[in-house]
């Protein structure tokens, strides 16, 4: 099975003040905003939705292919890539831009000042989605370039090939009728709680509506697990436990992985959603978004005892 996995591929650097910002900003001298706050030192970490997704995948033992735009600053992650055996021949790289990029500075307090450099996700990757057959292909559409993520996602509909549409964070971005076009004829549209609700504040459809245009719409519930509703009614996924909580940051989007290796093994919703439950809680177990590891072995493991949960 070709999986298609389009989104963004970046650079976190992720850096700690050991005071707090609110010490150091005057409430009377907003207006004239002039601060500088010295770290203690940079961490970076690779990151992106179609690299989390891509590389939890390949966990799972799928060759995942990314579409994504990368800039001249793309050698670390493409040595990863390599490690890890994901192809990077559908990565387009602009060399004039640098890869994107968030700078997340965290104070004591846990308060953050985070810049992102759009970078090469300004351009789109263009994929030839003809040479994919129908029947033997599944993408999802993640948050990236919004001009990929209408192109591909009317590609996918237009060619019979099945589409997850996952907008995420580039929600604000998005007109009304296009979002509404891309949600049209999905096979799933996946978003967390809150973006939900954005969504059916975007398109002015309820959930109902909204179901009646996409099939399957999945909502990622954090700790509380996940809710699929389809035609037949609704399921409440529990969260697979883990041994230790880290860092959430990046469990969404191995559910989505969880969930993709389920479709393609072509087991019901249930049993998919329940795997994606699973890919999730091995991501909160480390700091970072491709951080976890986990063997074939663990992973069954762990899916057989919170299926026997729930």
């Amino acid at each position: 099975m070709n999986i298609i996995v389009s989104g963004s591929l970046a650079y976190d650097r992720i850096m700690t003040f050991p005071g707090k910002f609110s010490d150091h900003i005057l409430p009377g001298k907003l207006h004239v905003l002039n601060v500088s706050f010295t770290v203690n030192g940079m961490v970076e970490k690779l990151g992106g939705t179609a690299g989390n997704i891509a590389y939890a995948l390949s966990l799972l033992e799928e060759k995942p292919i990314i579409l994504a735009t990368v800039g001249q600053d793309h050698h670390r992650y493409f040595v990863w890539l390599a490690q890890n055996q994901i192809a990077r021949d559908s990565i387009k790289v602009i060399e004039d831009e640098f890869t994107a990029s968030a700078y997340i500075t965290t104070d004591r307090a846990d308060n953050q000042i985070t810049g992102f450099n759009p970078g090469a996700m300004k351009h789109p990757s263009t994929f030839d989605f003809d040479k994919l057959p129908p029947g033997e292909s599944l993408a999802i559409i993640a948050a990236g370039n919004l001009e990929d993520m209408m192109t591909y996602s009317l590609a996918c509909k237009s060619r019979g090939i099945d589409c997850i549409f996952d907008p995420g964070q580039s929600l604000p971005m998005w007109p009304r009728g296009d979002l509404t076009r891309c949600i049209t004829g999905s096979k799933i549209l996946i978003s967390n709680d809150y973006e939900l609700e954005l969504i059916m504040t975007s398109t002015g459809l309820d959930r109902e509506k909204l179901l009646q245009s996409t099939g399957i719409i999945i909502t990622t519930l954090g700790e509380l697990g996940s809710r699929v509703v389809t035609a037949d009614g609704e399921l409440v996924i529990p969260a697979a436990r883990p041994r230790t909580v880290v860092d959430p940051t990046g469990a969404g989007d191995a559910y989505r992985a969880g969930l993709i290796k389920g479709l393609v093994q072509g087991k019901d919703i249930r049993d998919c959603a329940m795997m994606g439950s699973v890919c999730a809680s091995f991501a909160v177990e480390s700091y970072g978004t491709q951080e976890y590891r986990f063997s074939p072995d663990e992973f069954r493991e762990r899916l057989n005892m919170s299926s026997r949960r729930y």
